[in-house]
């Protein structure tokens, strides 16, 4: 199941331990937690997968690897990545402005819809009249990424016909994701 809010997991900048973040951020509702951390070797990221999958699916969340090496059930991809054989049973993709959305994605993030903090210096921003265009002419569910720092504009990007967001530093950087994640939450519904 897809949800409203996808967090992207930043494991050099959370202020507590990767799993912990995300048991705290969790208590303030379910999310799918994107499994980014590409930094880390294979092996590194299905073992620290296999250490969240029971903690994200206690909580009635979902877990969706990023660019994987080997099979997974869920697939989140940067925009050159191929899709992976088998392919998974829900398969995302990172857009940027301008780039086509493919129609055999199950969902795509589209960014960036702000300047971001997680990533300084990538732009320009889109805002939110390109962010209404490409929900518009997408055959798939848009999630908003770049600069989504809070609910304020969490709620701005569904009111422009995105499907949910996507966020990094608002959970990942938060000293209480617990709140974080309920405010996010309450502004998607």
């Amino acid at each position: 199941m897809l949800h409203r809010l996808l967090v992207v997991s930043d494991l050099p900048r959370c202020p507590l331990p990767l799993t912990e973040q995300v048991a705290l951020a969790l208590r303030g509702g379910p999310f799918a937690l994107i499994l980014r951390d590409k930094h880390l070797r294979w092996e590194e990221r299905t073992a620290l997968a296999a250490r969240l999958q029971p903690i994200v699916d206690a909580a009635g969340g979902g877990l969706i690897i990023s660019d994987p090496a080997g099979p997974v059930s869920a697939a989140h991809l940067s925009s050159r990545f191929p899709v992976p054989e088998p392919r998974p049973a829900l398969v995302g993709r990172s857009v940027h402005a301008g780039e086509p959305i493919d129609p055999g994605l199950d969902y795509c993030t589209y960014s960036p819809i702000w300047l971001s903090e997680s990533k300084p210096g990538y732009g320009p921003a889109i805002g939110l009249a390109a962010l209404r265009e490409a929900c518009a002419a997408s055959p798939v569910p848009v999630f908003a990424l770049g600069g989504v720092d809070g609910p304020d504009r969490a709620r701005a990007a569904r009111e422009a016909g995105a499907a949910g967001v996507a966020v990094m530093g608002a959970v990942m950087r938060a000293d209480d994701p617990e709140r974080a994640v309920r405010e996010l939450r309450a502004a998607l519904d």
